[in-house]
C-alpha cells in the first residue's frame, strides 16, 4: 500500500501546482487518471498470473497425493505377497511423493497470502482512480473558471475606461447642445409668426378708426364720436 499511498502524492502535488505552471491541467489530469488506469490494467494481470499459478500448484499438490496413496497401495498388495523388498522400494516412492505434496501445500499458503495482498492492492487502486475521476472533473472545473476569469481580467485591463467615460461626456455635451440649437430655433419661428399675426390685428385696429373718424368729418355730423371705451371731453 505504500507505493500507492506515494503514487496519490505525487498526483496531488501535480494537481496542486497546476496554478503556477504553463502546462494544460485538463492534459495533465487526463494523463494522471490515464496511467494510473494502466497501472491497474497490469495489476489486474498479477492478480490473474497469481491465481492461475495457485490453481496449477493446487492440482500438482493434489496429484502428489493421490500419487503417494497409490505408492501406498503397492506397498500394500507387495507385502500381501511376501515382496518386502518391493513393498520398501514402493513406500519409498510414496515417501517421495508425499514430500512434495506437503512442500506444495506450504508454497499454497505463500501464494494465497499473495493473492489476498494483490487483490487488496487492485481494490485500493480501483478506489483511488474512482477518486481521482472525481476529483479530475472538480480540478477541471476549477481550472477551467480560473482561465475564464483570467481572461476577462485582462480584457478589462485593456479596456480604456477613461476614454471611453470621456467620450461619452462629449457626446452628452453636444447633444446638449444640439437640443438647445433646436429650442431657440424654434423659439424664434414662434416669435417672428406672433409678431405678424400682431401685425395684422394693429393694421385692422387702426383701419377701423380710421373710417370712424371719417365718418364724424361729414357733413351733418356736428358732434364727433370718439372711439369705444374713451370718456367725452369735459
Amino acid at each position: 500500500m505504500g507505493l500507492f499511498d506515494r503514487l496519490w502524492r505525487v498526483i496531488r502535488a501535480n494537481i496542486n501546482s497546476l496554478v503556477g505552471a504553463a502546462e494544460d491541467p485538463e492534459k495533465i489530469l487526463e494523463q494522471a487518471v490515464m496511467d494510473m488506469q494502466e497501472d491497474l490494467v497490469q495489476l489486474r494481470q498479477a492478480v490473474a498470473g497469481a491465481i492461475a499459478a495457485q490453481k496449477r500448484t493446487e492440482r500438482q499438490c493434489s496429484q502428489a497425493e493421490s500419487t503417494a496413496a497409490e505408492w501406498y497401495q503397492r506397498a500394500q498388495l507387495a507385502l500381501q505377497k511376501g515382496e518386502e523388498n518391493l513393498a520398501r522400494e514402493a513406500l519409498t516412492r510414496k515417501k517421495s511423493y508425499q514430500e512434495t505434496a506437503t512442500a506444495m501445500k506450504a508454497s499454497l499458503g505463500q501464494q494465497n497470502a499473495v493473492v489476498t495482498q494483490l487483490k487488496e492492492n487492485m481494490r485500493a487502486l480501483e478506489s483511488k482512480i474512482s477518486e481521482a475521476k472525481s476529483k479530475k472533473d472538480m480540478y477541471i472545473a476549477r481550472a477551467r473558471s480560473a482561465q475564464a476569469s483570467e481572461r476577462l481580467q485582462e480584457m478589462m485591463g485593456n479596456l480604456n475606461t477613461g476614454s471611453a467615460l470621456s467620450a461619452f461626456e462629449r457626446m452628452e455635451e453636444k447633444v446638449i447642445q444640439l437640443e438647445s440649437r433646436s429650442e431657440a430655433i424654434a423659439e424664434l419661428g414662434t416669435n417672428d409668426l406672433e409678431k405678424k399675426f400682431l401685425s395684422l390685428e394693429g393694421a385692422e385696429d387702426v383701419d377701423t378708426e380710421l373710417a370712424a373718424m371719417k365718418a364724424q368729418m361729414l357733413p351733418g355730423k356736428n358732434t364727433p364720436k370718439l372711439p369705444s371705451g374713451e370718456p367725452p371731453a369735459s
